[in-house]
């Protein structure tokens, strides 16, 4: 053990495992620990514990780090820069970590993505194409990383526009992670044509372009079309996939696709269901009129404990539009107690009643809205 006393790979290592769980605590009271036992901190320690730092999103903690970074003479070292900039954007502090950025002696594409990512995170759409412009004024060649961050950070579709121009005249606009970023920003700005073109012209997709153009057609017939296309080329649907596919059918009120996709989900692919699965599996029945059915994805289709206030929300709203009141009912009272300051589930639950010609009812949900403060 006397190497532990001595070296700093033995900590750097258990940080960084710390880390990769999501053990951030654990992973900076090994780094404070290691300090107070007067190991040195290395070139390789401070960009892990600046990730924890980042991780648990205190950036007291981060400026104590940072404070150390000093002490230890790594202030200008690229790969420390880059991460002191990515754990004060993560931790809120844009502020300071353009002011770290500005002062880099050297930039690699690390730096700028850095910087580029932080502005788009926080939805600062001017900083980011500053820092664009500036990189190209620079003469540092953007990245896949840096133009795809860009294209779905703008909230401008001439900005998407010109940008898709840059890449053409680059020769950049088939890398795989451009072509999806740019199926996103024309999806994201209405112009689901121009994401059908982007996609049809594709000489390669994976997963994520597939998952790209079904979820832009989540409203649409389409979805369905594209994902038996996906099934044609050889490409395995996962949960995301299924999110889509299952929120076209909910949404379009197409049932037995929905079922038939659900088993596919289930039987085929053997994927596990998420609650986004149940989601629209409850909105499908639910906007249908199959209310039982609905109330039995619940029950009998997952843990009806670990269904949470989206789910009995959306059976409560279909029990309303299709007048249902004795599974309206059960659907308001796990609400009651899930969600016990939100007055809109005992105003659809009174208007269940109201419907159903059950006067005394109302007034009794009335009379739980006052006693609990609620405003009606």
């Amino acid at each position: 053990m006397t190497k532990r006393n001595t070296s700093a790979f033995p900590w750097n290592s258990l940080i960084s495992g710390y880390a990769q769980v999501g053990l951030y605590d654990d992973a900076i009271a090994l780094y404070f620990q290691m300090v107070e036992e007067g190991v040195e901190p290395d070139l390789f320690t401070f960009p892990r514990v600046l990730k924890v730092c980042a991780g648990i999103g205190s950036v007291q903690v981060g400026e104590e780090v940072h404070r150390h970074v000093v002490r230890a003479g790594f202030v200008t070292n690229v790969f420390v820069l880059n991460a002191l900039v990515d754990m004060y954007s993560k931790c809120g502090d844009i502020v300071k970590a353009r002011k770290i950025f500005d002062k880099m002696p050297l930039r690699d594409p690390v730096s700028w993505n850095s910087m580029l990512t932080a502005y788009v995170h926080h939805g600062l759409e001017v900083g980011a194409m500053n820092i664009f412009r500036q990189m190209l004024l620079e003469g540092s060649e953007p990245d896949s990383v840096s133009i795809s961050t860009i294209l779905t950070g703008v909230s401008s579709l001439g900005l998407g526009v010109q940008i898709h121009g840059w890449v053409i005249r680059r020769g950049h606009e088939w890398n795989l992670s451009i072509a999806n970023s740019l199926i996103t920003m024309y999806s994201n700005h209405g112009k689901l044509d121009k994401a059908r073109w982007v996609f049809n012209l594709m000489p390669e997709r994976d997963l994520v372009s597939w998952n790209s153009i079904i979820s832009v057609h989540c409203k649409h017939r389409e979805a369905l079309a594209y994902f038996e296309q996906m099934e044609e080329a050889g490409v395995v649907p996962d949960k995301i996939t299924f999110v889509s596919v299952l929120s076209a059918c909910a949404y379009l009120g197409l049932v037995k696709d929905g079922e038939r996709l659900y088993t596919l989900l289930c039987k085929k692919y053997k994927i596990n269901p998420i609650m986004e699965h149940y989601g629209c599996m409850v909105n499908l029945y639910g906007r249908a009129g199959l209310i039982k059915k609905a109330y039995s994805v619940i029950v009998d289709g997952m843990n009806s404990d670990a269904a949470g206030p989206t789910l009995w929300g959306a059976l409560l709203y279909a029990c309303f539009l299709h007048g249902d009141a004795t599974v309206g009912e059960i659907a308001a009272n796990r609400l009651f107690d899930l969600e016990p300051d939100n007055e809109h589930n005992f105003v659809l639950l009174m208007r269940i009643y109201e419907n159903a010609g059950r006067l005394e009812d109302v007034e009794r949900v009335r009379m739980m809205l006052v006693n609990r403060g609620l405003d009606y």
